[in-house]
């Protein structure tokens, strides 16, 4: 080295050293909270939606239950005009379908039937008016079978 020459004196170009993981850039914060925000709207739509369709599944279950314990008397045809009008009830509060009876309740089932499959008529008829008419007018399996394609169409 020659004390005269200054340039000989700098230090060679050297890179900074890197700045590590943490803490991270202001980028990554904005982003970490972005993805926190819709995670927890996606776990609050979850649970709300589930919520608004509890009463769907009680009612799948409560048509299982009938289902094991078909019987051609007027007193299980009551029990599924009943779960029919909880049902309707919970997915159709403004209409109040729970004071409908008669050829109203069976009006309303068929308008309210999944539009892509024919409802059958005289099948809902027969399982309005079974239930208070000493002789029961259906099969337990067809009015189960219009149940099930009534509270299949009802999903929110």
């Amino acid at each position: 080295m020659n004390p005269q020459d200054p340039l000989s004196q700098l230090r060679d170009i050297h890179l900074p050293e890197t700045g590590g993981l943490w803490p991270p850039a202001p980028g990554w914060w904005v982003l970490a909270i972005l993805l926190i925000a819709v995670l927890a709207a996606l776990v609050w739509l979850f649970i709300r939606r589930r919520q608004r369709n509890r009463w769907f599944r009680s009612a799948r279950a409560e048509l299982a239950r009938l289902e094991r314990s078909a019987a051609t008397t007027p007193a299980w045809f009551t029990q599924l005009n009943t779960l029919l009008k909880q049902a309707a009830r919970e997915r159709y509060p403004e209409q109040h379908p729970e004071a409908l009876t008669g050829d109203a309740w069976v009006e309303f089932l068929l308008k309210t039937a999944p539009k892509d499959r024919v409802a059958s008529r005289p099948v809902a008829e027969a399982l309005v008016h079974s239930a208070w008419r000493p002789e029961v007018s259906t099969k337990p399996a067809d009015a189960l079978a219009f149940a099930r394609l009534w509270l299949g169409g009802q999903k929110c």
